[in-house]
């Protein structure tokens, strides 16, 4: 099977990020494989070694990608490759990110395709959706069990607190929810093993695109941190008294009634 994993490298939300004149600083700021894409690599990895195959993980960015993808090398994946437009495209959106991805694995014959459900600094959800309708190849979101026999896929994906069964054939791109799996750690073998397996850079030209085909759509015009709350209020004494105050802080206060 030809499995490929769209992979993303994200800000580390647990460390902490600074904002100025509008935009995140990377300097001094860590950086992680997004980690909704951690269980796409593990359950492309546990595909491969059911059903045999081969695992590729797929990026864009700048060399600094190059330790996510290493990465995902020691957990197990077989290839990476690093999509790098840094000189030949100012800004990028999800528009940018799918077109660049699709033009990619077009000629790839992929038997599956994972992504992370969402990245945890954008949170759109639409870089998986979009290459999917580009390869024209079913997909599914959301996932929290994939079970493949032959050409066919049986998943189960959350809905509205409940569960939905679907069924659909491969060629198939899914994203990974948390709960579809428990990625591991890179061990020392892995890492050494990692620094071995091929790691493909590619540019712009070499996907037979131009800067005009892979403009983006969207311009991000400020990032900043939601205003701070103040903190909340604890009523007291009889519920007739409560609620009394409760009505009167909602009108007064909060003015929503």
């Amino acid at each position: 099977m030809n499995i490929y994993v769209l992979l993303k490298r994200t800000f580390d939300t647990e460390e902490k990020i600074t904002i100025s004149n509008g935009a995140i600083q990377e300097d001094g700021a860590e950086f992680i494989i997004n980690p909704y894409d951690e269980y796409a690599v593990e359950e492309a990895i546990q595909i491969r070694d059911t059903h045999g195959g081969e695992v590729t993980v797929v990026t864009i960015g700048n060399e600094d990608s190059e330790k996510e993808l290493r990465t995902a090398l020691a957990m197990g994946a077989d290839k990476a490759v690093l999509i790098n437009v840094e000189d030949d495209i100012e800004s990028a959106d999800q528009f940018t990110t799918s077109t660049l991805l699709a033009k990619y694995l077009e000629d790839k014959d992929p038997s599956i395709i994972l992504a992370g459900n969402v990245a945890i600094d954008g949170g759109t959800g639409q870089v998986g959706p979009r290459v999917a309708e580009l390869l024209n190849i079913p997909y599914v979101t959301t996932i929290t069990k994939l079970e493949i026999s032959g050409t066919t896929a049986k998943i189960e994906r959350d809905v509205e607190g409940d569960t939905e069964i679907i069924e659909t054939s491969l060629p198939l791109l899914i994203t990974a929810q948390q709960g579809l799996n428990e990625p591991r750690y890179p061990s020392l073998p892995g890492i050494m093993k990692a620094k071995k397996k091929p790691l493909d850079e590619l540019e712009l030209d070499d996907l037979d695109l131009e800067e005009d085909d892979v403009q983006a759509k969207t311009k991000t015009i400020e990032i900043y941190l939601p205003a701070k709350k103040e903190a909340g209020k604890v009523l007291s004494g009889d519920l007739q008294d409560q609620v009394k105050e409760l009505v009167s802080l909602l009108r007064s206060e909060a003015k929503v009634i």
